[in-house]
């Protein structure tokens, strides 16, 4: 394959900048979307008193998607993809793709925080950590999500949110 060929097919997958926009606003809503999910693990930890650090975690997770998917579907919608109307019907969209996506998130989630939690220097860090280390994965499922189904083109055929895994 030429480097012209291989050229053309970036510029086809990642159009005009969008996938430097893409990574600046996820940037933003990964940090974001992680202090979201820091400030919930830190409630839900005192108002339950460090009961039960695997349930608090996934309850954070869960409380903090509505507020992250709002951010990430206006930031997406208005810098990245700039997509014009169907407001609603986008936001549902990005919650589908979301969705699907945060599922993987609260199997693992417990698991790698038992995991931090047995390595001494992250005995206190290990929910944080955990979190972490799934919204990589998340991230690259998620562009993906959203160029494909959630922001695509009207003239687009419509296409089901893509799995996870």
């Amino acid at each position: 394959m030429s480097d012209t060929t291989q050229r053309l097919q970036l510029c086809r997958i990642f159009p005009g900048g969008q996938f430097l926009r893409y990574l600046i606003v996820g940037a933003w809503n990964t940090l974001f979307g992680y202090a979201m999910y820091a400030a919930f693990v830190m409630l839900y930890d005192h108002i339950f008193h460090h009961r039960d650090l695997l349930l608090i975690v996934d309850l954070a997770s869960i409380t903090a998607i509505p507020i992250n998917i709002t951010m990430s579907y206006l930031c997406y919608k208005f810098f990245v993809f700039r997509t014009h109307g169907n407001y609603v019907r986008g936001w549902l969209r990005c919650f589908a793709v979301y969705g699907i996506g945060m599922l993987p998130p609260l199997v693992v989630l417990p698991f790698l925080t038992r995991f931090f939690q047995r390595l001494p220097h992250l005995q206190q860090s290990a929910p944080y950590v955990a979190g972490a280390v799934m919204t990589c994965f998340t991230v690259i499922y998620s562009y993906f999500g959203h160029k494909k189904f959630s922001f695509r083109a009207p003239n687009s055929t419509p296409s089901a949110p893509p799995s996870p895994m």
